[in-house]
């Protein structure tokens, strides 16, 4: 199971295809040659102002040394400005364990649940119930976030996956995602 963190950025109104666009083009090939892995790019259904992503790392310490090597390279000084000229919020983090997740090709849609249970062995159960291997299923990371230039959620012990399954019977949110296609 990798480290994984699922963003979820709030853009400024219509700024969404800005960022998707710079996104694609550099941001996901410059954190791949520091050895992230760059899970499914999502638009929120639901939000036209919002933009979804995963991305995974080994562990935590390559986790520290990869976000660094990122966020102090070119790729990110270069084109930051025009990336948070986008954004009213990226501090919308939860810090998961789990395999990431990454659409298959042609897929266009994608629900997501991001489900905060109250109860760890009645979890279980729903999730031997209804959740298969498809579903991807994640759990809270509670390491110290050790790079807090970027926050990330605290105080939260949540469960998320992808793929449609029947309500959970805890505080739930359901979010409806439309990968964005890969560049050719």
């Amino acid at each position: 199971m990798s480290i994984v963190e699922l963003r979820q950025y709030t853009l400024r109104p219509g700024a969404r295809e800005t960022l998707i666009e710079l996104f694609e083009r550099e941001f996901v090939t410059g954190q791949q040659a520091v050895g992230i892995t760059v899970g499914g790019r999502f638009r929120d259904l639901d939000d036209p102002d919002r933009f979804v992503w995963l991305r995974a790392f080994p562990d935590m310490a390559h986790r520290r040394r990869m976000l660094e090597a990122f966020y102090t390279g070119p790729v990110w000084q270069e084109h930051r400005d025009a990336a948070n000229a986008t954004m009213l919020d990226s501090d919308d983090v939860l810090l998961l364990r789990g395999p990431g997740f990454l659409p298959e090709p042609g897929t266009t849609r994608v629900p997501a649940t991001v489900c905060h249970p109250t109860d760890t062995a009645g979890f279980d159960a729903y999730a031997a119930r209804h959740l298969g291997p498809g579903h991807a299923l994640h759990r809270t990371e509670h390491a110290e976030n050790d790079f807090p230039r970027l926050p990330v959620r605290t105080g939260e012990d949540v469960r998320v996956w992808f793929g449609p399954a029947e309500p959970a019977p805890w505080p739930s949110r359901r979010l409806r995602l439309e990968p964005v296609r890969e560049r050719p």
